[in-house]
């Protein structure tokens, strides 16, 4: 496995909103295990207008290091903005992305790289989900909903931990603004017919910051999108 994945050149997408506690220690981390693991490698964080001095701990990362770059939206966009941001100014090969809140071990990337070139998608699945109880059930709930309505190739849709081939992301339209990015983006990968391999990753407890995924707003959002997403992959069986 070695050989293999010191060939991988990959860019690394960091979605982070108001995530000054973590931002640093969450590209250190990446950055080791890049550096370690890879040929090549970039760093994308992108800062989805955020309130306090995440933008500008991370721009002070990216004057110490080149392959550190900072993207940013003018004002607060939704996740499923963060990643498209991201994905739309990947350069490598291939695709990894997780988040800034230092829930994941991101050493545990060498996990996925066994299959890093036989398949199109590596996705993590959370073999310890660490968040709140309400959370947890929110989760639990949602993934029994998405099951209803799509196939869905993996058993943790929401999980952060993901290696793409590039090329199978560069195929993709995504139009979730959040949390349904998720969903949306593994749907449309399973109904072209990408292949896909599971993971199981640890998942650790956020110690800094707030987590936003249960809130009324963030899963009323998600519920539009949900909607209207299953309205429009409707309406491409119909005229297909």
């Amino acid at each position: 496995m070695g050989d293999a994945r010191k060939r991988l050149r990959v860019s690394v997408v960091l979605p982070a909103f108001n995530e000054e506690a973590n931002i640093r220690q969450a590209v250190d981390e990446v950055t080791v295990a890049a550096e370690g693991l890879f040929a090549g490698h970039e760093v994308l964080v992108v800062d989805d207008g955020s309130t306090d001095a995440t933008g500008r701990v991370a721009d002070s990362l990216a004057e110490r290091d080149s392959r550190i770059r900072v993207l940013r939206h003018p004002r607060h966009l939704g996740y499923g903005e963060a990643l498209r941001t991201g994905f739309l100014a990947c350069t490598m090969d291939h695709v990894f992305m997780t988040d800034s809140d230092l829930q994941f071990d991101v050493g545990e990337i060498a996990l996925l790289l066994p299959y890093a070139d036989r398949v199109d998608v590596v996705a993590g699945y959370r073999l310890n989900r660490c968040d709140p109880l309400m959370r947890r059930a929110l989760g639990y709930v949602w993934n029994i909903l998405i099951r209803a309505l799509f196939y869905v190739p993996v058993r943790d849709i929401d999980c952060a931990f993901k290696l793409f081939d590039r090329r199978a992301l560069e195929a993709l339209e995504l139009e979730s603004v959040g949390a349904m990015i998720n969903t949306e983006l593994m749907v449309k990968l399973a109904r072209r017919g990408a292949s896909v391999v599971e993971v199981g990753v640890h998942h650790r407890p956020r110690r800094a910051g707030q987590a936003r995924g249960a809130s009324p707003r963030v899963i009323a959002t998600a519920l539009r999108e949900l909607l209207l997403i299953r309205r429009r992959l409707a309406a491409l069986d119909v005229s297909g």
